[in-house]
């Protein structure tokens, strides 16, 4: 339902006036738009009885827009691409006409003003409105927005690469691509059409592939576009590298970074809505041999929303995160290699315990997930905002919790683990392989080791492994040896999943991520040793003995379970060494 009341009320009034409806009728209208949440022109379409072409008169008096008839024209190919295919199937949008900076665009709903707004922000241009009647347009949609809506994989590179033919075409006459490092000249190449056009294109590709990274990688000849998705690098794209420079300094104008400058790194940070979902993008431009590369990370903030059971933890593992996170004081923390989800865990830990009674405040490098009532610091070397130098301001704010980026130093241990024994609840990350080797990191760092017995609650390893697609996966048995051979017990045979490959998953056999964990939570055997100054391998000897299941042990047990394949467990995971199989 628009919004404006006096809309409503023309749109009421044109109606009872021209007799095509009675008061009583538009009022019940009104009200199935308010009880089913949809917009009172939609209601007005598909309930009233009107002819489409009433509504579509009195919706332009109303509103101010042209109505035009989409079948008595054919838009160009260009024009067309200038709406992504999503959006224009999703929301019934056409292009119609481009002249100048102005997108003409044919539209059923004027009151969906939002969806407007993410339209500009995607093509880059200024949208004007011209109505049309849902019939007529739904079949203009599916004639020219269909076929390409349900494209294969590998059509949507060759869409990609018809763009980059097109920015060198225009390149040819010189417009784009000046040699000179004059600012306007940079920006002029930035703001070109089809430079915005293909960066568009490719951050739009890379959130509907689900995409962790975009990386735009200069060759001495060529250039070349990657997504990591899943974990693992798909090629999007290779050509001559004439566009590069271009495309770089279109994602620093995006960053508000200096494109001027191409000594040194940069690094910002765009905010953009793509596909109707509000995505943050961290950018890392890096001078290379053949010139500036550049990284974009995805961080959506959909999955940042998830809740520690959507990330793939089970219930005993959650129970396990969930008793302690709500004890009062104490250190949590999560380890793992880059890009393994732990600040993604450790936010997920932060929703399960956001609350208006509690004072939560996270210091991090950069700030990865923005959210609404948690008090985010971005840690800035350069001004002297470091890790210590923030914590020891935000514990003068009486916080309950704190979340810190990641423990890199002694300093910052010291003050974190002060924080857990003076009443605060502190998470954080580290850099070790597996649970257990974190003990032996903090006392390598010079904490004491009474310290850590007094402080630590759990700490948790992780590891994301690619999940199978649910639609394609393939049963088939494993040989007693073979299982032997990686840890299984057992004399039978037995079945996990395999991968096999269809259109749900674009043949990967794979369709997003689950976590893998190794939690320990130090008991009292373990405390003990701890305090005793005990070897890693006695700590984690302990920490097994009293039931910590390890990573690879999760690992198979999600293949067992035909979440994940036991190839995708055997490539992140180590066998146990034998030290800590026995006692020592």
């Amino acid at each position: 339902m628009p919004r404006n009341l006096e809309a409503v009320h023309k749109i009421q009034a044109l109606l009872v006036e021209k007799k095509l409806l009675s008061l009583d009728k538009f009022q019940g209208l009104l009200r199935e738009s308010e009880r089913s949440g949809q917009s009172l022109v939609e209601v007005l379409y598909r309930s009233s009885g009107v002819d489409e072409r009433e509504i579509l008169s009195i919706l332009s008096a109303v509103f101010g827009y042209p109505s035009i008839n989409v079948n008595t024209f054919t838009p160009s190919a260009e024009v067309l691409g200038f709406i992504p295919k999503e959006i224009a199937v999703k929301h019934h949008f056409l292009a119609v006409s481009k002249l100048e900076k102005t997108l003409t665009v044919a539209v059923v709903d004027p009151t969906n003003l939002s969806i407007l707004d993410d339209l500009h922000a995607v093509v880059a241009l200024r949208i004007k409105v011209a109505l049309a009647a849902p019939s007529q347009l739904s079949v203009a949609v599916k004639k020219y927005y269909g076929d390409m809506f349900n494209a294969r994989p590998e059509m949507v590179n060759e869409s990609i690469d018809q763009i980059v033919q097109d920015v060198m075409d225009e390149g040819v006459s010189g417009s784009l691509f000046k040699k000179s490092s004059d600012t306007s000249d940079l920006l002029e190449e930035a703001s070109a059409t089809p430079i915005i056009q293909l960066v568009n294109h490719l951050l739009i590709e890379a959130i509907r592939r689900g995409a962790s990274d975009v990386f735009v990688e200069p060759w001495e000849k060529t250039f070349r576009v990657r997504f990591r998705v899943d974990g693992v690098l798909e090629e999007v794209l290779n050509a001559p590298r004439g566009p590069v420079g271009p495309i770089v300094s279109r994602v620093k104008v995006m960053s508000r970074l200096n494109i001027a400058e191409h000594r040194i790194p940069q690094d910002g940070r765009i905010r953009v809505r793509i596909l109707g979902r509000e995505v943050d993008l961290r950018v890392s431009i890096l001078p290379t041999s053949y010139g500036e590369k550049a990284c974009l990370r995805v961080l959506d903030s959909a999955a940042q929303a998830q809740k520690l059971e959507a990330l793939g933890f089970g219930g005993s593992e959650l129970e396990i995160i969930r008793r302690n996170a709500e004890k009062p004081h104490g250190m949590m923390l999560v380890t793992g290699p880059t890009g393994s989800g732990k600040t993604t865990t450790l936010y997920g830990i932060l929703k399960y315990l956001d609350s208006p009674e509690k004072n939560i405040t996270t210091v991090e490098d950069p700030v990865e997930y923005q959210t609404t009532g948690i008090n985010q610091v971005n840690v800035r070397e350069s001004v002297g905002l470091s890790f210590p130098a923030a914590l020891r301001s935000i514990l003068r704010q009486d916080p309950d919790i704190i979340l810190i980026g990641e423990i890199r130093d002694q300093t910052t241990m010291d003050i974190a683990i002060k924080s857990a024994l003076t009443g605060h609840l502190v998470l954080s990350t580290l850099h070790t392989n597996d649970a257990t080797s974190a003990i032996v990191r903090m006392m390598n760092m010079g904490i004491e080791p009474f310290l850590i017995a007094s402080s630590v609650l759990i700490i948790s390893a992780q590891r994301l492994v690619r999940k199978l697609c649910t639609f394609c996966r393939v049963p088939y048995l494993v040989e007693p040896e073979v299982l032997k051979s990686i840890g299984v017990a057992g004399s039978q045979k037995a079945t996990y999943f395999k991968p096999q490959g269809c259109g749900q998953c674009r043949s990967s056999g794979f369709k997003g991520r689950t976590v893998i964990s190794e939690l320990f939570e130090l008991n009292s055997r373990v405390l003990d040793l701890i305090v005793k100054g005990a070897s890693g391998d006695e700590i984690r000897y302990a920490a097994r003995a009293g039931g910590m299941k390890t990573l690879r042990e999760d690992g198979l047990q999600k293949a067992k379970e035909g979440q994940t394949s036991l190839e995708e467990v055997l490539r992140v995971t180590s066998p146990e060494p034998e030290a800590a199989l026995q006692k020592t």
